[in-house]
């Protein structure tokens, strides 16, 4: 990369915020203890035979029993924010109901423990972990799971208020409802599309629900929602191709900004998927629209597709792109994307503020004399922190960026396959080794806050 094109830290506001995410059940483990239900990714990581490794989160990281020592990591790379879930199994171990007090507390001493460094805390209520009895009533495909899952914002709001910086309802829709429901490499491990687009609707309807649920019981904090976003790029001049662009970005795209930001699910692809539409109430939509203070997006590469007629629709096909580097997940390295979308989001939506909730890449990481070189990684860091640098030039409301992911950990179906951590994770011993790239993001934080 060439040296001007490096990230300027005086690029960024004064107010602006670095740090990175996780998920609970990617790194907490303890999923036994302390009165926690089990989810429907327990059971899916036990039973379907869909793991990349055969492995379970079980364990993962240990964060459960390791919180306080994570959390002065955290700190020790300069992170001024740092996203995390709520495990709803471990709040309400069946969903709704009674409170696990012992579980709620665990939330409790990790936002205190954050503050007390200085850390902003980003707290998201759904990361995929469906309490497991509320799956076998029938899950997203339930309308009363939507109910459910407005009565578990309330709980959290009420306990941790505006200690949170900012909730985020929903981690990806999308992927909860496609690659769980339609493609089945997620839990519950279903493949049919009608499915995944009533599992959608009512995860949505669900975040509509959550919204003034979180509002009733905090007054500063930000509320929102996460979705993950991606550029579609035709890869050749065929009219059909540049039709697939337009469906594949309707459907990974607009079929969740449209109803969050405009009320309405976008026409073309509804009446692509016909007789596969969801079940919509009457008032679902107007409830799904509610103002938000913010949103987060999570991006990590483009698609660069041909039209391909012998695929399901979008019957869009990716394409490797010559020269291009590649992570360990097979996604291209595509900065330039990151900024399109936020200027884009930015302009046809116009979402009060904007934050990186996740961005990063998987490698293929190894400790040396006590080392981690990751340089694809840190200039990956460098290039998509230039990007947002870029956007917030071109008046985008941009909050935060924050990393995927503090540490290596369980990747869902890739199980321990994939480390996309800033911090290298030996899972024998539980050591965190923090990389090349996070102690170069460390140094550009401490720059930032000098200036």
């Amino acid at each position: 990369m060439p040296a001007h094109t490096l990230p300027d830290p005086q690029a960024f506001p004064k107010e602006f915020l670095f740090g990175a995410a996780t998920s609970a059940y990617q790194i907490e483990g303890a999923v036994h203890a302390d009165g926690r239900g089990l989810s429907m990714w327990d059971s899916f990581a036990h039973n379907s035979g869909r793991i990349a490794d055969g492995s379970t989160g079980d364990v993962a990281c240990d964060h459960y029993h390791r919180m306080e020592s994570d959390v002065a990591l955290i700190q020790s790379l300069g992170h001024t924010a740092y996203r995390f879930s709520v495990a709803w199994p471990r709040v309400l171990p069946t969903g709704r109901g009674t409170v696990n007090t012992p579980g709620l507390d665990f939330y409790d001493r990790l936002v205190d423990q954050l503050l007390a460094r200085g850390i902003t805390p980003y707290a998201t209520l759904y990361h995929w972990d469906l309490p497991l009895a509320l799956h076998a009533q029938g899950g997203w495909l339930r309308r009363d799971t939507c109910h459910a899952f407005a009565e578990f914002a309330e709980v959290v709001a009420r306990r941790l208020g505006d200690r949170v910086h900012s909730y985020a309802t929903l981690n990806e829709p999308r992927c909860s409802a496609t690659v769980g429901y339609q493609e089945g490499r997620h839990a519950p491990g279903l493949q049919d599309r009608g499915m995944a687009l009533q599992a959608a609707h009512h995860l949505m309807l669900a975040h509509g629900l959550a919204v003034p649920a979180l509002r009733a019981h905090t007054r500063t904090a930000q509320v929102g929602v996460v979705l993950d976003v991606k550029p579609y790029y035709a890869a050749d001049t065929r009219t059909e191709t540049t039709h697939a662009v337009q469906m594949a970005d309707g459907v990974f795209n607009r079929w969740f900004l449209d109803p969050i930001f405009h009320g309405h699910y976008p026409q073309d692809v509804w009446q692509a998927h016909g007789d596969l539409v969801p079940v919509v109430h009457a008032d679902d939509l107007q409830t799904i629209c509610q103002p938000l203070d913010a949103l987060g997006i999570n991006y990590y590469t483009r698609g660069h597709v041909v039209h391909d007629g012998a695929l399901p629709f979008p019957h869009a096909r990716e394409v490797p792109v010559d020269g291009a580097t590649y992570t360990t997940m097979g996604w291209e390295v595509f900065p330039e994307g990151l900024r399109q979308m936020l200027v884009r989001i930015h302009r046809e939506y116009a979402p009060a503020n904007l934050y990186v909730a996740e961005n990063g890449a998987a490698l293929d990481d190894h400790v040396h004399a006590g080392r981690v070189h990751d340089p694809v990684r840190v200039r990956y860091l460098q290039e998509h922190l230039e990007a947002c640098a870029q956007a917030l030039a071109q008046g985008v409301p941009l909050q935060a960026w924050l990393g995927w992911s503090l540490m290596d950990n369980y990747e869902w179906g890739k199980g321990y396959t994939q480390r996309f951590g800033l911090c290298h994770v030996d899972y024998a011993t539980q050591t965190r080794t923090p990389k090349d790239s996070a102690l170069w993001l460390r140094e550009f934080i401490t720059r930032h806050r000098a200036i």
